[in-house]
């Protein structure tokens, strides 16, 4: 057994004179929210495809759980693609039974399982209805349950909120949440950054076929900082700052100034608040962290 549900290690991947994958490595630890990310075109549907051993890689190796990944591990993987993709004249039933079927459940299992998704989701309605005569959003919700019923360890999930109004969004989100509070693994591949603010402990960011970022999220925000702060006070700074340059303020028509302050090199938020309050009353001040927007727009070169 290991800590890593997924270990990839130089893998390679070619179509004709195009390369997808440039000896790509990541690890994605269990029990975690894995944000994979990067620009349309950059290989992360590659990796995906390679994960689900819809493809092979052409050099590089694989570990699922500690082992070479094998045939086997398709009954420990859920793979929700961006690319929807069920039996429009088939009913909702019928068509989850047979996934659920070659997922590896029971009828019997797979019956007591379907209904208590159907009862979660309030799709009661649904089992008899065929796939063609229910809308984008309610296909996504048929496509999710058949993704998870098996209870994979590793979940994959491609745009999972694409096609979704804002309150069956909000549903597959804390149905995300509450399947990694149960153990599953999940790979969020998206975006939208604001998703990835949301849900995300890890993110790999991969651009024209290499790895860019991998890490906590936590971390790699840290590592991206613009090392300004947000000030909002009363008073004056006039005259020379020792550990700070005033980038902009503005001053509201009560006479409170919002500003963004620069650290000179060598000072920490701690000299600056420290000089600021002997010279102005400070009503708030924090520290500007970078967005995941921030951090992809500065690790994206075009």
């Amino acid at each position: 057994m290991s800590d890593n549900i997924l270990e990839v290690k130089n893998v390679v991947k070619n179509y004709a004179d195009h390369r997808a994958l440039d000896h790509v490595s990541l690890t994605v630890p269990k029990g975690v929210i894995y944000g994979l990310l990067g620009p349309n075109g950059a290989g992360k549907t590659s990796l995906i495809r390679i994960v689900n051993q819809i493809t092979g890689p052409d050099e590089g190796t694989i570990l699922f759980d500690g082992r070479p990944l094998s045939e086997n591990n398709i009954y420990d993987i859920g793979y929700l693609p961006e690319e929807r993709g069920l039996y429009k004249k088939m009913k909702v039933g019928e068509q989850l039974l047979y996934l659920a079927r070659l997922k590896g459940l029971n009828k019997e299992d797979a019956l007591e399982k379907l209904k208590e998704w159907f009862i979660k989701f309030d799709i009661k309605t649904w089992w008899d209805k065929n796939v063609e005569d229910l809308s984008k959003g309610m296909q996504q919700k048929v496509q999710f349950v058949a993704t998870i019923l098996h209870q994979p360890k590793l979940i994959i999930l491609d745009e999972p909120f694409s096609g979704f109004d804002p309150i069956n969004a909000n549903l597959i989100k804390d149905e995300i949440l509450e399947l990694k509070e149960k153990g599953s693994t999940i790979i969020f591949s998206t975006h939208r950054m604001e998703s990835v603010e949301e849900l995300c402990d890890y993110i790999c960011l991969i651009n024209q076929s290499r790895k860019v970022l991998e890490g906590r999220k936590s971390e790699i925000k840290q590592q991206f900082k613009p090392n300004t702060f947000s000030l909002d006070f009363t008073g004056g700074l006039n005259g020379d700052n020792t550990t700070f340059i005033v980038q902009k303020s503005r001053t509201d028509t009560e006479g409170l100034i919002s500003a963004t302050l620069e650290a000179r090199p060598v000072f920490s938020s701690n000299d600056i608040l420290k000089e600021l309050v002997d010279r102005v009353h400070v009503i708030s001040f924090r520290e500007d962290m970078a967005s995941m927007n921030d951090v992809f727009l500065k690790s994206v070169k075009f």
